[in-house]
């Protein structure tokens, strides 16, 4: 009995149809023995059937196959896109879903259910003002309904809250727009080069530090309109680096050293680096940085005060 077409309950194991099967396949599909309505039909069916057992991937292809006879009645093509909206709708694909619900509607104008589920849809989009929309439209035609009046209530009060969040996204951008354009002002006001080919026109993206350390802490203006910069301290003998988040422009770098340097890190126990040089070399016993000709980085020779003998070790500022 189990062999018998009508009561198989799985497909043979070689994969072969009986002839029985195959003359019925030939008979509910075939375009010489069905018009394209019957087809229509007998496609929506097997869709149907998919989709009561969940199979909503299979229920797809076999709306789409209904579709794709184009028959003639109207009300047919409506449930296709329809029952196929319905199918996207419970895999979560929700654009997909709106889409057909409104074909449907295209085809039969009062469609409840294609409304309803165009409005979820649009919900879970998050495109409120149509699922309004559709939700006033769904009212208008139908019977009050429930479900549809919270779905509006709901989408109303996320609209207003998307709106609020719009509009002070647009406040920020605007302030930070202004912030941009002032300190573009200032720093060609101060003729400084930015990039190392020596053009003054550059972005304010190209001031933002390309160090994790100082990844928060780009070229800004302080209250007075005074720019303010991240250093960083490269010690190229001994692959070390500091780093000084906020430079201020007024300030000078042998006072931000002083303070970077006035407690010897691990790394220089023997107090290689400090900021005392020879007695003879200035009078004010500080070091004296230099700045090298056509480059943005700054020397300066550092002594050892107990030996007063001249170290190999030179001190590398960059600042951004």
């Amino acid at each position: 009995m189990e062999k018998h077409p009508f009561f198989m309950k799985q497909f043979p194991e070689n994969g072969e149809v009986s002839p029985l099967m195959d003359g019925l396949q030939q008979l509910k599909y075939s375009e010489e023995e069905n018009t394209p309505d019957e087809l229509a039909i007998n496609y929506k069916e097997d869709g149907n059937f998919n989709f009561k057992y969940k199979k909503y991937r299979l229920a797809i292809l076999s709306y789409t196959e209904g579709l794709k006879t184009q028959c003639k009645d109207d009300n047919i093509r409506a449930q296709l896109y329809n029952n196929r909206a319905a199918a996207h709708y419970m895999l979560k694909n929700y654009r997909s879903s709106l889409n057909d619900s409104k074909q449907a509607m295209k085809f039969q104008q009062n469609y409840s259910k294609a409304l309803s589920r165009a409005a979820r849809c649009s919900y879970h989009i998050k495109n409120y003002d149509q699922c309004i929309e559709f939700c006033n439209k769904y009212i208008a035609e139908n019977r009050p309904s429930a479900e549809i009046s919270r779905l509006m209530t709901s989408a109303i009060s996320e609209q207003k809250q998307k709106n609020r969040i719009e509009r002070l996204k647009d406040k920020r951008e605007e302030i930070e727009k202004r912030k941009s354009e002032k300190l573009e002002e200032t720093i060609k006001s101060r003729n400084l080069i930015i990039d190392s080919n020596g053009q003054k026109n550059f972005e304010t993206k190209h001031l933002v530090p390309q160090i994790p350390q100082l990844a928060d802490h780009t070229v800004k203006l302080d209250a007075e309109g005074k720019l303010i910069w991240p250093v960083v301290i490269l010690y190229p003998e001994t692959f070390q680096t500091d780093f000084i988040q906020n430079f201020h422009e007024d300030s000078r770098f042998v006072d931000q050293l002083e303070e970077v340097l006035s407690e010897p890190p691990e790394w220089d126990s023997g107090r290689h680096y400090n900021l005392f040089s020879r007695s003879d070399t200035t009078s004010s016993g500080r070091l004296n940085l230099r700045k090298e000709k056509d480059s943005e980085v700054y020397w300066g020779e550092l002594w050892d005060p107990p030996s007063l003998s001249h170290l190999p070790f030179r001190l590398c500022l960059f600042a951004f």
